[in-house]
């Protein structure tokens, strides 16, 4: 499997459970919504319910930590993945696999582990997509 399926198929999954994992902000098709196309806003939404839940627990330090936490699982993981690989006959597309699943396990987790939005991180969620151009009408 090429490292553009894995990514691809990776993307899916995380988006797909995230999508289960708490309610998301539903969006007016407006004429940015239109011009920019559904999978620009789910990132938008995606960014903007990051940032709420980064600020609501503790701003830029809680964010670095995040940050570190999946860089660190990236370097397990390709390490593990080289290993795994090395036996196969193909160590960096082991390592190339490793990073990438680690990574993604480390993000999930922190999603998967968190709550849903409170009405004050909603509101945060709310105001931010406005600001890129987006007319939030709801959540479910």
């Amino acid at each position: 499997m090429s490292r553009s399926r894995v990514a691809s198929a990776a993307a899916a999954v995380a988006a797909l459970l995230v999508g289960c994992t708490s309610p998301r902000p539903l969006l007016y098709p407006n004429a940015h919504y239109e011009e920019q196309g559904e999978a620009a806003a789910q990132a938008e939404i995606d960014r903007c319910i990051e940032l709420a839940r980064v600020y609501a627990e503790g701003g830029a330090e809680r964010a670095k930590e995040a940050a570190k936490g999946t860089a660190k699982s990236a370097v397990v993981g390709g390490a593990t993945g080289a290993v795994v690989g090395a036996i196969a006959g193909r160590p960096g597309t082991g390592a190339a696999i490793g990073a990438a699943g680690s990574a993604t396990a480390n993000v999930m987790s922190r999603l998967l582990n968190s709550q849903g939005l409170d009405p004050v991180e909603q509101r945060y969620v709310e105001h931010c997509l406005r600001e890129r151009g987006y007319d939030p009408i709801g959540w479910r």
